[in-house]
């Protein structure tokens, strides 16, 4: 675990200027501590949040609303189903092909309600741990903004798998490490745990931990390895569940 006071190897810099919106969604990718600092400083995260969550659940809803995303999310449906053990009979798999038609707003409406909760969830883990136990000064609101620009990562995920997977027409990833390995089996521990691990999750971590470090004035290598063991525990129970199922 990271230590519980602040490193003193960690300069303490001057409050950096506020960013505008745009400003702070490009540094989060080019310069992230730069723009993290800005965050900390002066943590708004409203325009943020509402910029990511209209971006996800626009690009869901546009794509499940053509034919080959409806295929697309159909078969992935059914392929997990069938991952878990579960048959899909002729019967249900028309049912759930007639509510495709639906589904693009289901989807949409979800990503909605669902991306502020989860983040809202992440960074009260987080404040529970760094502030509460760990006894680090910053507020839920400066933590609270770091999770939330640290999703900006993922418009960029999205914006770079929502085409490659209409062309592919899958809604499988492309950029995770068993879709580099396509001659694994395809219902192997191995094949689901590297399922797991995907370049955008991994990116996305590492902003979350360089955030941290910055907001906390800790080095970052100590939470990222925190960070990524346990992505790495909840990669393993995933897969091992999965694998589990799909064998029985």
């Amino acid at each position: 675990m990271t230590s519980s006071t602040p490193d003193s190897s960690v300069p303490q810099l001057p409050a950096p200027p506020a960013k505008s919106l745009p400003a702070r969604f490009i540094g989060v990718i080019f310069s992230p501590k730069e723009t993290f600092q800005s965050v900390a400083a002066a943590p708004r995260w409203f325009g943020m949040l509402a910029f990511i969550t209209l971006f996800l659940a626009t690009a869901t809803f546009l794509f499940m609303r053509t034919e080959v995303g409806q295929r697309a999310v159909l078969e992935q449906q059914v392929s997990t189903m069938e991952s878990f053990g579960m048959q899909v009979s002729d019967a249900q798999y028309a049912q759930m092909q007639q509510r495709m038609g639906v589904s693009a707003y289901i989807a949409s409406i979800s990503q909605l309600v669902m991306v502020p909760i989860v983040y809202l969830v992440m960074a009260g883990i987080l404040f529970a741990v760094f502030s509460a136990v760990m006894g680090g000064q910053a507020t839920f609101k400066q933590l609270y903004a770091v999770v939330v620009h640290s999703g900006a990562i993922g418009v960029v995920q999205q914006l770079f798998v929502m085409p490659v997977n209409y062309a592919r027409q899958s809604m499988s990833s492309p950029t995770n490490l068993a879709a580099l390995l396509p001659m694994l089996p395809e219902k192997s521990f191995v094949t689901y745990l590297l399922g797991t691990v995907d370049v955008f999750y991994v990116w996305s971590t590492m902003v979350l931990a360089i955030g941290l470090g910055v907001t906390y004035r800790r080095r970052t290598q100590p939470i990222a390895i925190t960070l990524f063991v346990i992505y790495g525990v909840i990669a393993l129970i995933v897969a091992g569940v999965r694998s589990w199922m799909g064998g029985s």
